[in-house]
């Protein structure tokens, strides 16, 4: 069901972390150790900020162990803000549009997990979507609904709670159709200066989700990690499944929970409740 992983904080050369750690996310698209799947090499993307105003972004169709212009790359882009995902398909065609991260102006968006009966919901789902961002859907995801649904529902002002209104839209329209457990998922996104991250399921255990520890403790508890002696007070990795067993380096996030990266680092954690806004709480969206 996917893998990701997102860097916020110095500079840092994107192979740091997808290529070089024991268990860095290029060698989970290969064996991931907590996912659905082992093997996620239904494509990849990375997308990074910079000093343009809209970040940068590589896709492809190809497993990220494979391509060689994803490691020449990442050897050369150094950045203080980054996303990178690789892919397990959950029935969606392999395609370039449907490679996450998905981004729209400023936003980055990742997404592993599932919407149930999608097929079933699709066409409610994005007709909730504001009609000026429509034209900008690519691909054929659930993942790519969720983040247009998130952009129409307020995530450039308040993201937690735009995914609160966008999950709570999902199992809604879900509800109306019958489906049960409709959403699985663990979330990031980001805008370039912070980071947000979501980890929630209706009914089931949420997908893995981890987030680094603070770094000066870590690096006492590790003196001899000459990699851990690069981080800086600030830096932190939030994560799919952990990139290095290292007692005390990583916190799970408790399911139903959101998390927020500031600008200097600082993290902030709050509960996740989706709730529908009021026009979608309780009829099917096609309703007259």
């Amino acid at each position: 069901m996917c893998r990701w992983m997102a860097w916020h904080g110095q500079p840092m050369l994107l192979e740091e972390l997808l290529f070089k750690p024991e268990h860095g996310l290029v060698e989970q698209s290969l064996h991931s150790r907590m996912g659905a799947e082992t093997t996620n090499g239904d494509g990849f993307g990375v997308g990074w900020y910079d000093d343009e105003p809209e970040p940068g972004a590589y896709r492809s169709v190809q497993p990220a162990w494979g391509d060689a212009n994803l490691r020449h790359l990442a050897g050369h882009i150094r950045s203080p803000l980054f996303l990178s995902h690789v892919r397990a398909t959950s029935g969606t065609p392999i395609q370039q549009t449907n490679c996450h991260p998905f981004h729209h102006q400023r936003w980055l968006f990742v997404h592993n997990g599932v919407i149930a009966g999608f097929h079933d919901l699709r066409r409610d789902l994005m007709l909730a979507v504001d009609p000026a961002l429509f034209p900008h859907i690519q691909g054929s995801t659930d993942s790519e609904v969720l983040f247009y649904l998130a952009l129409t529902q307020g995530l450039v002002d308040d993201p937690i709670a735009a995914l609160e209104r966008t999950l709570g839209i999902v199992e809604a329209v879900a509800s109306s159709h019958g489906v049960e457990g409709a959403v699985q998922a663990s979330i990031g996104v980001s805008d370039g200066e912070r980071l947000w991250a979501v980890r929630y399921a209706t009914s089931e255990t949420p997908r893995t989700l981890f987030v680094s520890a603070d770094v000066d403790a870590v690096r006492r508890q590790h003196p001899d990690r000459e990699r851990l002696q690069m981080l800086s007070e600030g830096d932190r990795i939030v994560v799919s499944e952990p990139l290095v067993d290292l007692a005390g380096a990583w916190h799970e996030l408790r399911p139903s929970s959101a998390l927020a990266v500031d600008p200097d680092g600082t993290l902030h954690h709050r509960r996740f409740h989706p709730a529908a806004p009021a026009e979608h709480a309780w009829e099917p969206l096609t309703a007259a």
